[in-house]
C-alpha cells in the first residue's frame, strides 16, 4: 500500500476518494489482473463499473454530469492503478481524451459524450500514432478532407490504447495537408461509422492487459460539427495538452517503481541463502538503499508537479521533466528489483516480471525520452 503520511499535495478529501479507489480496485480489478493479462484486454464490463463508482473522468465539469474534482483526483487512479499492477487504459479516458472534448468541443458534443465517458458507455481512445510517425506528431499522413457538410477521413494509425473498447476516437489528422502542422485538426470518430475498422489487438512485450491496436479509415465520413475546436489548430491544441499527459505518466511510473521497491523488500526479506536473508548482504541493503533515496526524491518531485499543474503553472518542460525523470526511475527500480529476486524474477507467476515488462514503453510513449530532453532545452 502506498505510503501518504509524507505527502503534500493531496488533501483529506483526496484521502477519503484513495480508499475508495483502493476498495473498488481490490474488489473489481486485483481478482481479474491475470485474467486480463492472458486475454489481452480488460473486460469490457470494467468501464461501466467504474464509471458507476465514480472512477472515470472525475474532473469533468458539473454541467456534463462530471464531479468538477481537480487533476489529483486523476493522480490518486493513477497512482493505485500502477500501484496494484495494472495497465487498464482508463487514465488515457480521463486524463487525455475527455480534456480534449471538454476544452476543444461544441456545447452539442460535450453535453452528448462527456456524460456518456463519465458513466463508462463510451470508451475512447486518441488516434494519433501512425506506421510513419510517432513522437513527431507534424510528420501524420491521414487525411481529413472537406466534402459539402462532412470531412472524409483515410489513412491509419496504430499503438491506439483501448483500441479495441474504443466506441467514441479523437483522431489527429491533416484537413489541409499543403499547411504541415498548421493544417493539423482533431476530429471525433464514431467507432460505427461505414470505412471504419480496427485491426488486431497488437502483441507487445508488456502492458498485456491492455488493449492496443491498428484502426483504419477509408472514406470515413463524419459531419463537420465533429471537429474539436478551429480547423487548423490541432497541433497547437495538442502541444497544449501534452503537459497533462505527461504528467500523468510520470504519476503511474512514480508508483510502478515504488511497487517494484516493495516487491523487492517483502522478497529479499524472506529469501534465504548461505544461511542468511538476501535482505542481509550488504549489495542488497545498499541498491534497495539507494532506490529508497531515489524513490524519496520522487515522491516530492511528483507532489511539486502535481501542485504546480493544479495551479495552472506547469510548464511544457516541467512536465516532459517529469515524465523523463519518472519514467527513468521506473525502469531502474523495476530492472534493480528483478535482479534482487534472482531467478524467480523472470518468471511470470511474480508481479515483478509483470511491472518489469510494463515500465520498458513508458521512456517510448507520450513523446520518447529523447524528445523530453529536446522540450526541456527549449526552456533553457
Amino acid at each position: 500500500m502506498l505510503d501518504l503520511s509524507r505527502r503534500f499535495a493531496y488533501s483529506e478529501e483526496h484521502d477519503l476518494f484513495r480508499d475508495q479507489v483502493r476498495k473498488f480496485f481490490e474488489r473489481e480489478l486485483v481478482p481479474h489482473l491475470d485474467r486480463w493479462e492472458e486475454q489481452g484486454e480488460i473486460d469490457k464490463g470494467f468501464w461501466r463499473k467504474a464509471g458507476e463508482a465514480g472512477l472515470l473522468c472525475p474532473n469533468v465539469g458539473e454541467a456534463y454530469g462530471g464531479l468538477a474534482l481537480d487533476f489529483g483526483y486523476n493522480a490518486v487512479i493513477d497512482e493505485e492503478l500502477a500501484y496494484v499492477g495494472s495497465s487498464a487504459g482508463i487514465g488515457l479516458h480521463s486524463d487525455i481524451v475527455a480534456p480534449y472534448i471538454e476544452a476543444y468541443g461544441s456545447e452539442e458534443l460535450k453535453r452528448h459524450w462527456l456524460p456518456k465517458m463519465i458513466s463508462g458507455e463510451t470508451p475512447t481512445a486518441i488516434a494519433m500514432t501512425e506506421p510513419g510517425a510517432g513522437s513527431d506528431l507534424q510528420g501524420i499522413k491521414t487525411t481529413a478532407i472537406k466534402d459539402g457538410g462532412d470531412y472524409v477521413i483515410n489513412g491509419s494509425k496504430t499503438y491506439i490504447t483501448n483500441g479495441q473498447h474504443a466506441e467514441l476516437i479523437i483522431v489527429v489528422a491533416k484537413t489541409d495537408p499543403a499547411e504541415g502542422a498548421k493544417g493539423t485538426s482533431l476530429i471525433l470518430v464514431e467507432a460505427d461509422r461505414a470505412g471504419f475498422a480496427r485491426g488486431r489487438n497488437l502483441d507487445k512485450i508488456g502492458l498485456h492487459g491492455q488493449d492496443t491496436s491498428e484502426l483504419f479509415f477509408q472514406d470515413v465520413r463524419v459531419p463537420r460539427t465533429n471537429l474539436l475546436g478551429a480547423e487548423g489548430m490541432g497541433f497547437a491544441y495538442l502541444m497544449n495538452q501534452l503537459p497533462q499527459e505527461r504528467l500523468s505518466i510520470a504519476v503511474g511510473a512514480q508508483a510502478s517503481a515504488q511497487r517494484a521497491f516493495d516487491e523487492a523488500v517483502s522478497f529479499t526479506r524472506e529469501r534465504k541463502a548461505f544461511g542468511r536473508t538476501v535482505f542481509e548482504f550488504q549489495n542488497t541493503r545498499f541498491t534497495l538503499a539507494d532506490l529508497q533515496a531515489k524513490l524519496q526524491v520522487g515522491w516530492a518531485h511528483l507532489d511539486w508537479a502535481l501542485k504546480r499543474h493544479n495551479d495552472g503553472n506547469l510548464t511544457a518542460g516541467e512536465a516532459s521533466a517529469a515524465k523523463l525523470w519518472h519514467t527513468e526511475l521506473q525502469w531502474e527500480a523495476c530492472d534493480a528489483a528483478l535482479q534482487l529476486h534472482g531467478g524467480a524474477g523472470y518468471m511470470n507467476e511474480y508481479l515483478i516480471a509483470r511491472l518489469w515488462r510494463d515500465a520498458r514503453v513508458t521512456r517510448i510513449f507520450g513523446g520518447t525520452n529523447e524528445i523530453m530532453k529536446e522540450v526541456i532545452a527549449r526552456e533553457i
